[in-house]
């Protein structure tokens, strides 16, 4: 297949782009900047997503067979919220616009946090656990509001020219040899922990991208949202016990079990025939790597 992949030099694209270069399909890999290195099957273009014109040309005119968007600010805190909802909502508005006026099926990375729970001023508890693609939305910053408009969007393209749309709902996404929830686990203390929004939830890069290619050969009619989530917390404990001690209460409907993880990938799991394969206890002492085409 021809793929366009946006963020191509990002965390989660970069594995992307190498993945299905690997797999012999003809990649394009668009990012602000092109990597320092090349790799084979991959022409990487620099281009500014935010502007339509670049943004269709690039997509447009390597008329692709699928788009896969992880460009974006990828989390609050790196701008401020306004840049943030507006970048990533002008970009996911021009890509998905081209892709679908070039008949092009859609991938791209929503995320949990569109839930409201994980950057709100007070995380909240759900109204059930564990939570799935059905559960309200209530974001309170830039970045969900960013993600929840994003799906919208992709609703739109979807009933404008008929392609078809998955949104990708990752948690916190984890690289082999760089797993920061190793240091959240080693400082825990259940006494004086704050409130997670999610819910002390994460996922291996790798299961994000082998989500995106279940769904790239699934038959998904429509828009179709997606959880990628690890199937455990990464604290080593019983995640309704340490929800209920940390936020002094559990919605009505819990059916949480062990360290199972405080989101469903059950929707994943019967439409993609996607489970999660890495975690943390596996994955933490694994030596860093990722795609060389990111090495000088």
């Amino acid at each position: 297949m021809k793929l366009v992949v946006t963020g191509a030099t990002g965390g989660a694209g970069s594995w992307i782009v190498d993945h299905f270069a690997s797999e012999g399909h003809d990649v394009v890999g668009v990012d602000l900047e092109r990597p320092p290195g090349e790799r084979d099957g991959v022409t990487f273009l620099a281009a500014d997503l935010s502007d339509q014109g670049r943004a269709w040309e690039v997509i447009l005119d390597h008329d692709p067979d699928a788009v896969i968007h992880f460009a974006g600010i990828p989390r609050l805190g790196i701008a401020t919220g306004t840049e943030t909802f507006l970048t990533n909502v002008t970009t996911a508005y021009h890509v998905f616009e081209a892709a679908g006026r070039t008949g092009a099926d859609v991938i791209w990375a929503s995320s949990e946090s569109l839930y409201g729970m994980p950057f709100a001023a007070e995380p909240f508890l759900p109204d059930y656990l564990p939570i799935d693609e059905a559960h309200p939305m209530r974001p309170e910053d830039g970045y969900g509001t960013s993600k929840l408009v994003g799906e919208e969007l992709a609703a739109k393209t979807v009933r404008r020219y008929g392609v078809s749309v998955a949104s990708i709902r990752p948690s916190w996404i984890q690289y082999p040899g760089a797993y920061p929830v190793a240091d959240e686990r080693a400082a825990f203390d259940l006494a004086t922990a704050d409130r997670s929004g999610n819910f002390w939830s994460y996922v291996d890069v790798r299961d994000v991208v082998s989500i995106v290619d279940a769904a790239l050969e699934a038959e998904i009619d429509g828009h179709e949202p997606y959880l990628a989530v690890a199937e455990e917390n990464y604290l080593d404990r019983e995640t309704a016990a340490v929800i209920e001690a940390v936020f002094g209460d559990l919605p009505d409907e819990c059916t949480l079990d062990g360290d199972e993880s405080a989101f469903s990938t059950a929707k994943a799991r019967e439409e993609l025939g996607w489970e999660p394969a890495h975690s943390w206890r596996e994955a933490e002492g694994e030596a860093p790597r990722g795609p060389t085409f990111l090495e000088e």
